[in-house]
């Protein structure tokens, strides 16, 4: 699986914004937690007054932050992404490096299940010429690549696996139908994966 759609032509830069406001910048922070778990739980159709209900605010507040729902889409999937890539450094340099990649493996399942939410809106942007997928592609392959690499050169797994090859095993989780169990298979299924990259390494 690509960890991205295809590269669109970019779109004009937006005018610079000023800093937000302490208390504003808490706002949109908190719309944004919420929003992927929201995004993750019920897709991208989940509900926006639920969604600053939950975050403590008005729904006129999340409009200001965030104008069309495709706009909270792009800076939720941002904030995945971004999130995944800085968990893949905080991991290794706190983890064995077979355990930093099982662990990133389990994290990647959340970042799917919010992907997977966000899908319909996604595809929209794609059309609409969003610089996101620009800006982003290919960042969660190298982040997990890394992890591969660190974890073979350490003998912790086979020092023959291809990190293309795991991105593509682990695309099968993103395609499995989303059913109440997803996620205790997917973590199955990570375990799995994990299993059979450890078996025959040197460490």
């Amino acid at each position: 699986m690509s960890d991205q759609p295809p590269e669109t032509a970019e779109r004009p830069e937006a005018p610079a914004q000023k800093p937000l406001r302490a208390d504003a910048k808490r706002n949109r922070d908190k719309l944004v937690e919420v929003a992927a778990q929201a995004f993750a739980a019920d897709g991208v159709d989940a509900s926006l007054e639920e969604i600053a209900k939950r975050a403590g605010v008005g729904i006129g507040t999340l409009y200001r932050h965030f104008p069309t729902r495709e706009h909270l889409v792009e800076v939720v999937y941002r904030r995945e992404v971004e999130g995944l890539c800085q968990a893949a450094d905080e991991l290794a340099r706190d983890h064995p490096a077979d355990v930093a990649l099982e662990l990133w493996m389990q994290r990647f399942v959340d970042y799917i299940a919010t992907k997977r939410g966000l899908a319909t809106s996604l595809r929209i942007l794609l059309t609409t010429n969003s610089t996101l997928f620009s800006d982003t592609s290919g960042r969660v392959s190298q982040a997990m690549r890394r992890l591969i690499e660190a974890a073979a050169a350490s003998g912790k797994i086979r020092g023959d696996v291809d990190a293309s090859d795991v991105m593509h095993a682990l695309g099968g989780i993103y395609s499995a139908p989303n059913t109440p169990d997803w996620r205790e298979r997917s973590g199955r299924l990570v375990k799995l994966l994990m299993d059979g990259l450890r078996f025959g390494a040197k460490g």
